[in-house]
């Protein structure tokens, strides 16, 4: 019997460096993430996805695992997984947990044989190795971290590596790397995880011959529009079914969620179908602008793409990888996704004005019908931290683009749990991996409890109802609204979204929630109003 509750589900991410942080050596860990979970609970989620904790150099971050089975000393050990999974289930919270499968760790047992084996064995077998064109590598493939894709090796091999050179791509071709993941699916799944969310689901297989590809101008940091040699190969269809397959021996309605950066929703919808994974990251929806036209536009393209194969909508806003978006809504197109921003950056915008229409933006996805994903501290109205000091900034982005893009350490700053603790509450040393900025007191979790009007409040409220009213499990009608609104009914529920400049009348009824003050009785600019 199963409920598949992945299809209304609200699922908050944490990014376990920068959660709680319970030893006080300034990173976060699993001990400090297990001590906090009354607190999401009380929030109103329903799943917690933990970002890697697996053994790791950390030279990414921790999507560069040397050990796909154990916990990486920095955030603790199996016995600490073992009793977060306890409490999270005892508090009916899942807990999915992040995999890397297009990569490991340079550090990783089998990438070091590779390097100390010789070219056409077995060892290299599992990795993309192969030669090149005298001093020039296979091809012209870029990173997406910056730089070329390939490295050389003392022998004259190069290895290929989409995104660091200490992130070596596997060969999915390869039965023996198949045949190891679907072995560490087992080991978490035994552990009691619900599920998997899959880092770079788009890529693991690659274009035959490895084509040259040169991404366009204007093509953020994903590629392009047009087919991409290393992104979306059918291939990669057939691990998630083997994938689906193994889910399926353990009760309980165990997940796959897809982090496929694919240029449209219709795309993304294949890895969605019924028999490959459960859910995609909407990542059309996150990249959209704030504009009314534009986002009725793909939340219809999302609930008839996703709709088609069986699949539910997912709605984000933020993630660890892009900037918040209680910043970016009011950036518009001017920072493509994985460049981040700085003190050097153009049209950094006022943060109250930012907050407010990040917090309008979190109302209406929210109201949709779906599944909704929540990343940490954006309950809390965090904006990007711009002013990272340069040597204190460790996303790879940064060194391999010599400092041209900021990369991602403005979304990762630990969060503020108590204004007046050290470090904010985020570890009762003081200490930090990153620096957090003085404004966190203000941003703090004790300074907007039960605060009239906090962004905290406000998380609270629209979840309580997302849940009271069903809205996950509902449907979506768009009702007739004011130039530059927005407004559909999902249920009992009406929401109207004022994207336009000027203020607009309210809807007929009651008002259960809003995302902002209402003076005059009337809805303004960049606010969005629930009313039932």
């Amino acid at each position: 019997m199963t409920n598949e509750w992945w299809r209304s589900a609200v699922i908050y991410q944490v990014y376990p460096r920068s959660f709680a942080d319970a030893s006080g050596d300034g990173v976060g860990d699993l001990a400090g993430i297990t001590s906090r979970l009354d607190h999401l609970r009380d929030l109103g989620i329903d799943v917690v996805w933990l970002s890697p904790f697996m053994t790791s150099p950390q030279k990414d971050a921790g999507y560069d695992v040397s050990d796909y089975r154990d916990v990486d000393p920095l955030f603790g050990t199996l016995d600490d997984f073992d009793a977060l999974i306890a409490r999270a289930h005892g508090l009916d919270l899942r807990v999915i947990v992040d995999l890397v499968p297009n990569h490991s760790s340079d550090q990783h047992p089998w990438f070091q044989e590779a390097l100390a084996s010789e070219p056409g064995s077995a060892a290299r077998g599992r990795y993309m190795f192969r030669e090149g064109d005298g001093d020039q590598p296979p091809n012209n493939w870029q990173s997406v971290f910056g730089g070329p894709a390939w490295t050389r090796v003392a022998d004259g091999q190069w290895y290929l590596h989409l995104f660091d050179a200490s992130q070596p791509d596997f060969d999915w071709s390869n039965d023996e790397v198949r045949a190891d993941f679907r072995t560490t699916l087992r080991f978490w799944l035994d552990r009691g995880a619900d599920g998997f969310r899959v880092d770079v689901a788009h890529g693991l297989v690659k274009a035959d011959g490895l084509p040259d590809y040169t991404p366009p101008e204007d093509a953020d940091s994903m590629g392009g529009a047009e087919p991409v040699p290393y992104w979306g190969q059918d291939g990669v269809h057939d691990v998630y079914r083997e994938w689906h397959a193994v889910l399926g021996e353990y009760e309980g309605d165990r997940v796959l969620c897809a982090e496929a950066w694919m240029p449209t929703v219709g795309e993304i919808a294949k890895w969605v179908r019924p028999d490959e994974m459960h859910q995609a990251f909407n990542f059309s929806y996150l990249m959209s602008e704030w504009d009314a036209d534009g986002l009725r536009g793909v939340i219809d393209d999302s609930l008839a793409a996703f709709g088609a194969v069986g699949a539910p909508s997912t709605w984000v806003l933020s993630n660890h990888d892009v900037i918040r978006h209680a910043t970016r809504l009011a950036l518009g197109d001017e920072s493509p996704q994985g460049h981040g921003i700085g003190p050097t950056s153009l049209g950094i915008p006022d943060t109250a004005f930012a907050l407010r229409r990040g917090n309008a933006a979190t109302a209406v996805m929210l109201a949709l019908p779906g599944s909704a994903y929540i990343y940490q501290g954006e309950e809390l109205g965090l904006p990007e931290v711009i002013d990272i000091p340069d040597d204190a900034r460790q996303d790879p982005t940064w060194f391999r683009t010599n400092g041209e893009r900021y990369g991602r350490d403005g979304c990762r700053v630990p969060i503020p749990w108590s204004a007046a603790s050290p470090a904010f509450g985020f570890s009762e040393t003081g200490a930090s991996w990153l620096p957090q900025p003085d404004s966190w007191a203000a941003y703090a979790r004790d300074a907007q409890a039960g605060i009239d009007g906090s962004t905290l409040e406000l998380y609270r409220a629209l979840l309580r109802l997302r849940r009271e009213r069903g809205l996950g499990k509902g449907g979506l009608e768009w009702l007739e609204s004011p130039a530059g609104t927005l407004s559909f009914r999902n249920g009992d529920v009406t929401v109207l979204a004022n994207v336009s400049a000027d203020p607009v009348d309210l809807p007929a009824g009651r008002v259960l929630a809003a995302s902002g003050p209402l003076p005059d009785g009337r809805l303004p600019s960049d606010t969005t109003v629930w009313v039932g």
